[in-house]
């Protein structure tokens, strides 16, 4: 197993430039990472308790906006690549998302600070009697969510592809290896710095207030801003190149004006248009209707005299078919992690969960704040990732000789299950905890989220956490391997892009389920499963649809891997 100096070396072995890239680089990265992480992740986990007790808003309606949230923060993460890939390059993609999530973070800062900004408070915690926000107000804090969220999504997708530009180096033997540690390390430095923003920072919420609980994350922000502009003379800045969408839509368009070719008579490679500098050689055997667009039909009308197409909307390159007949080959598997992205999102609920709940640590006076309970979670991926990393694959590697470890579509599967196994377990323990509370009526009568504690110790979540830290373990790194492996290097902001726009998928329709079922449990004046009282709702039958829904898709991810099996090229 190689030490950690070893991998140093390797790292640093004939480097593209003898001043930029490399190691030292990673310090400025790191820290914009983390700190913009800790910033990020640090709002989030007690945002539902702001939204509902400085907004008034209702549990489902509060949890609807952190959703919306979520999934804007990731998708504007393929704005995000776009920009990065087509115009500004990665460097200052990044620059400018963490000047924008600094900006959001201090605008939301004011909102604690600032009483004009929020409704007046409640007496008491009933929702249905409290002043809802008015228009301006409702402005000005979905405002500073959008601009976080775009900071968010410039930052997201490009930092890590960023990072791997100033250590991938094709002429170094061991680069297959040092990448897939950079990886697996980036992944378990972000489980860092969530744990840091859902213990340390949820706990200065909790204990400080608001108006300091959202300063430290803007300060942060300052400093992560700071950093990562500091290292800027270091940097390797890998130029912007041809847009990829604007690449995929001339493939699209190519196609459809030669639809009319027929493909057995062009099966000659010299038929098919490559572009200079292109390493792409063959055409793949799926999606062959896509192979017309880059037929030549006139080669003294259709190539200009450097060897590129006169008309790139009517002649695309071998390599522009091959990077759309990618994206699609992957868009299968990718969508399999849409449920375990929304199986991830329910710490709102949560939080609402452990809020009633006995949060004491073995009869201490030391209560552990609802919103850091997601710590369990992130604990476990962290130390699964460097046991998989140190331990399981140089073991393997001994044993077998099979150099990476699990497949990534393999851990992708058990992923798939750990994620149903978490969401069972979360059923079944919330029936437990209002079984319990109900008991507990004639002692405990107060309703809402501000509920006396339930005779039931919190750490009944912590199993559901630890399966929800696996899952994400498995199929999230699997995923980001399986894209890469699969998708051309022109296409490596896009790779993140891709995998983040699977979590806002997944915020979307994390949503729409809950205001659709809300809306169809509460017909007819009935109480709504998800109720802002979680005593009178019904969140484990919540929790039980969708682990049925995520059994229904590890279904799908088996019936895909039987049939959509890689292919040869033709």
């Amino acid at each position: 197993m190689a030490t950690i100096q070893e991998e140093e070396n390797l790292i640093d072995y004939s480097p593209k430039s003898p001043t930029k890239g490399g190691l030292k680089t990673m310090p400025f990265i790191i820290v914009n990472e983390t700190l913009e992480k800790v910033a990020s992740y640090g709002l989030q986990p007690n945002m539902v308790i702001y939204l509902m007790k400085g907004y008034n808003l209702e549990a489902v309606t509060a949890t609807s906006i952190l959703n919306i949230w979520s999934a804007l923060s990731h998708g504007l993460a393929l704005l995000g690549a776009f920009v990065s890939d087509s115009f500004f390059g990665r460097f200052r993609v990044v620059a400018i998302g963490s000047i924008s999530s600094l900006f959001g973070m201090t605008i939301l800062w004011l909102t604690t600070m600032i009483p004009p900004l929020r409704p007046l408070p409640c007496d008491q915690f009933e929702i249905n009697e409290c002043n809802k926000p008015t228009p301006a107000q409702f402005f000005v804090l979905l405002f500073s969510f959008g601009i976080i969220a775009v900071g968010a999504g410039f930052v997201r997708p490009c930092s890590i592809a960023f990072g791997a530009d100033q250590l991938d180096n094709k002429e170094n033997p061991k680069n297959k290896r040092i990448m897939e540690s950079y990886f697996n390390w980036y992944y378990a430095t972000i489980g860092m710095s969530t744990l840091v923003a859902t213990t340390l920072i949820v706990y200065i919420q909790d204990a400080f207030g608001w108006q300091i609980g959202f300063g430290i994350p803007a300060i942060l922000m300052l400093f992560s801003v700071s950093a990562f502009l500091l290292g800027s003379p270091l940097y390797i800045k890998v130029n912007a190149s041809e847009s990829l969408f604007t690449g995929f839509f001339q493939v699209l368009v190519a196609a459809v004006r030669k639809r009319n070719i027929n493909l057995h008579s062009a099966n000659c490679g010299n038929y098919y248009h490559h572009s200079p500098d292109s390493e792409i050689q063959a055409l793949t055997n799926s999606f062959r209707c896509l192979d017309k667009a880059c037929i030549i039909e006139d080669p003294q009308i259709d190539i200009n005299r450097d060897g590129s197409a006169s008309n790139p909307w009517k002649l695309c390159s071998v390599e522009q078919v091959e990077s759309l007949k990618s994206l699609l080959r992957v868009v299968p598997i990718w969508s399999t992690n849409i449920m375990v992205q929304l199986s991830l999102n329910q710490f709102s609920f949560s939080t609402l969960q452990i809020q009633t709940m006995n949060r004491h640590i073995f009869f201490s006076d030391f209560e552990i704040p609802a919103g850091s309970f997601s710590v369990f979670m992130v604990i476990t991926l962290i130390i699964w990732i460097a046991l998989y990393d140190r331990v399981f694959v140089p073991l393997m590697a001994r044993h077998t000789g099979q150099q990476g470890g699990l497949s990534p579509v393999l851990r992708m599967g058990i992923g798939l299950v750990l994620s149903s196994a978490a969401l069972a377990i979360s059923a079944i323990t919330e029936a437990i905890r209002r079984h319990i509370a109900i008991d507990q009526k004639d002692i405990y009568p107060q309703d809402g989220p501000n509920i006396a504690s339930v005779d039931m110790s919190a750490m009944w979540f912590v199993p559901q956490y630890v399966l929800l830290g696996l899952a994400d373990a498995f199929n999230a790194i699997g995923l980001v391997e399986f894209l890469y492996s699969e998708l051309p290097k022109s296409m490596s902001s896009f790779v993140v892009a891709i995998f983040t726009l699977g979590m806002a998928v997944s915020g979307f329709f994390g949503s729409l389920i809950e205001n659709v079922l809300d809306s169809v449990t509460s017909y007819g004046g009935e109480i709504s499963w998800l109720s802002s009282n979680i005593n009178k709702g019904h969140l484990d039958y919540y929790y039980w649809l969708l682990a049925f829904f995520n059994i229904l898709n590890f279904l799908y991810f088996l019936l895909i891997c039987q049939y959509n099996r890689p292919r040869g090229p033709s």
